[in-house]
C-alpha cells in the first residue's frame, strides 16, 4: 500500500519540476537569444516479486514473465533547444547582430570566456565592442604586417573607437586634373588672366589652393591656339597667402618662382605653354611636346622652408604635384572659359586626403568590421569570432543569456572560428528572438497540470485505502 503513496509523491515532484521549466520558458518568451528547455521523465527501479522463467520441457510448464511493481518516476533530463533558431527582430542598430547557424558569440568579463546568442552590442567608453551587461565581445585584430587582412589568433577584445582607430592619417596630393573648355574670345585671356583655383593637401593634411593664371601667348608667333600658364599665388585653408616661412620656392611647368615674407610670388623663368589643335579644338601638348610626342602634364614642385636635402616630402613624393591638362578643349562657346580643377588623376589616384575622423562602422556577413572616415577612407578594424561546440545542448546556462562550456559540450579552443566556415553568417540591425513556442508551452502546461492532478489522486486514494484498513478493527 505504501508503494503507491511514494509513486504518487515522485510523480508530483517531477511534474512540479516540469512546471518550473515551462514557467521559465514562458517568462523568457521575449528574452533575446533565449533557448527554451524541455523536460524528460523516466521510470525508476522496480521491485521484482517473481523473476521470469523459461519453458520446462521435462515438467511441461510454459515460461512465465517477471512480476514487477514500479516505484514511480524520476527526472531524466532538462535539455535546451540549442539547434532551434529564434525569429529575427529588426532594430536597425548597426551593432545589433544575429547569427544564422549554430555558432555562439564569444564574450569575456576578465574572468574567462563565455558564450551567447544575444547579439545586442554597444561600444563602451574605452571604444571596444561590448555587451550591454559589460562583457567584451571577442574576435581578432588586423595583421600588423598587412592591415587589410585579419590575423586569426587567440581571441581578444575588438577595438572600434579607440584612439588608434579614431582617425586615419592624411595623404599628400600627387596628382591634379584640369578639365573644361577654353573659349579664345574670353576677354580675361588678354586682360588680367583667367584664374584657375586648384586645391591640394600636404602630407600633414593641411589644405592649400594654388592660383593658376591662364592667358593668351603674346609671343612674336602670336599663335591663337596656345596659351601661357603661370602660378599667381598659393593660399592656405583660410585664404591667406603662404609665405617664405613655409615655402621658399616653387617650380611650375619649368618656371622657377620665389616667395617672399609677405606671400608675394615672382616667376623668374619661361612660362609653361599649352597647345591646342586649330581645326579640332583638341589638346595637343604642354610646353615643348608635339602632336607626335605629346606631354600632357605640368609639374609643380614645392620646396619647403625646412628642406635641406632637395627631396621634399611635405608636399607629396619629393614635393611634386602633376597637373594633367589633356582633358581641356578649345571650343567656341559663350565667350567665357570654364576650367575646373579636381584632386587626383583620371585614374582616381593621387588625390591626397585630409585627416580622417571615424564617422561610422559597418559589419560584414563574415563578421569583419570596417570603419568609415570622413575623408573617404575605409579601414579594417577587426573581425568577430564565434565558437562551435560538438554538443551545444551540453552548455551550462549561467544567466544573463550566457552559457559556459562543460565537459559534455566540448571545450573552447581559445581561438574561435570564422562564422562562414560552417555556412553561417551575421545579419546586422536584427537580433535573434527567443525560440519559445507558446502554443507548445501552453499545451505542455495543460498536460503537466493533468499529470500533477492524477498523481495527487494516487495519494488521496491510497490514503483512503489505508483509512479503511485501520477501520477494520472497529
Amino acid at each position: 500500500m505504501m508503494r503507491s503513496l511514494y509513486s504518487g509523491v515522485s510523480g508530483l515532484k517531477v511534474h512540479q519540476t516540469k512546471m518550473d521549466v515551462i514557467g521559465n520558458n514562458i517568462a523568457n518568451v521575449n528574452t533575446i537569444g533565449f533557448k527554451a528547455s524541455t523536460v524528460q521523465f523516466s521510470d525508476v527501479f522496480y521491485q521484482t516479486t517473481q523473476s521470469a522463467s523459461g519453458a520446462n520441457a521435462l515438467t511441461g510448464m510454459a515460461g512465465m514473465n517477471a512480476k514487477q511493481i514500479g516505484l514511480g518516476t524520476t527526472l531524466s533530463s532538462i535539455s535546451a533547444s540549442m539547434s532551434t533558431q529564434g525569429g529575427a527582430q529588426r532594430t536597425d542598430n548597426a551593432t545589433d547582430i544575429m547569427i544564422t547557424g549554430n555558432a555562439f558569440f564569444v564574450v569575456n568579463n576578465g574572468n574567462g570566456n563565455y558564450f551567447t546568442k544575444n547579439g545586442s552590442f554597444t561600444i563602451d567608453g574605452s571604444g571596444y565592442l561590448a555587451t550591454e551587461s559589460g562583457y567584451y565581445v571577442m574576435g581578432w585584430s588586423p595583421d600588423p604586417a598587412d592591415p587589410n587582412k585579419i590575423k586569426q589568433d587567440t581571441v581578444n577584445k575588438i577595438a572600434i573607437q579607440t584612439p588608434e582607430n579614431s582617425t586615419t592619417p592624411p595623404e599628400a596630393t600627387t596628382d591634379v586634373t584640369l578639365k573644361g573648355n577654353i573659349d579664345k574670345t574670353d576677354s580675361n585671356l588678354t586682360g588680367d588672366g583667367y584664374i584657375i583655383s586648384s586645391e591640394f593637401y600636404d602630407n600633414l593634411g593641411n589644405a592649400y589652393t594654388a592660383k593658376i593664371k591662364l592667358e593668351k601667348d603674346t609671343a612674336a608667333t602670336k599663335d591663337e591656339n596656345q596659351y601661357k600658364m603661370t602660378l599667381a599665388g598659393i593660399t592656405d585653408k583660410d585664404g591667406k597667402a603662404v609665405t617664405s616661412a613655409l615655402m621658399t620656392g616653387v617650380t611650375f611647368g619649368g618656371d622657377n618662382y620665389t616667395i617672399d615674407a609677405t606671400g608675394k610670388i615672382t616667376g623668374t623663368g619661361t612660362s609653361a605653354i599649352v597647345k591646342f589643335d586649330a581645326n579640332t579644338g583638341a589638346f595637343i601638348s604642354t610646353s615643348t611636346g608635339t602632336a607626335a610626342a605629346p606631354i600632357k602634364t605640368l609639374d609643380m614642385k614645392i620646396t619647403a622652408a625646412s628642406d635641406t636635402t632637395g627631396k621634399v616630402t611635405l608636399f607629396g613624393k619629393e614635393g611634386v604635384i602633376k597637373y594633367d591638362l589633356s582633358s581641356i578643349t578649345q571650343y567656341s562657346t559663350t565667350g567665357a572659359c570654364s576650367i575646373s580643377s579636381s584632386k587626383g588623376s583620371l585614374e582616381n589616384t593621387g588625390a591626397g586626403k585630409k585627416v580622417g575622423n571615424l564617422s561610422g562602422i559597418s559589419i560584414q556577413t563574415d563578421g569583419k568590421i570596417y570603419g568609415s572616415y570622413d575623408n573617404g577612407t575605409s579601414k579594417l578594424l577587426g573581425q568577430i569570432a564565434v565558437a562551435n561546440f560538438a554538443n551545444p545542448a551540453g552548455l551550462e546556462s549561467i544567466g544573463g543569456s550566457l552559457f559556459a562550456a562543460t565537459q559534455n559540450s566540448g571545450e573552447f579552443d581559445g581561438k574561435g572560428k570564422d562564422v562562414s566556415e560552417d555556412g553561417g553568417k551575421f545579419s546586422t540591425g536584427v537580433l535573434e528572438m527567443s525560440n519559445v513556442d507558446l502554443s507548445s508551452e501552453f499545451t505542455n502546461m495543460i498536460t503537466t497540470q493533468r499529470g500533477f492532478q492524477a498523481n495527487s489522486r494516487i495519494i488521496t486514494t491510497s490514503d483512503t485505502l489505508l483509512d479503511e484498513l485501520i477501520n477494520l478493527k472497529r
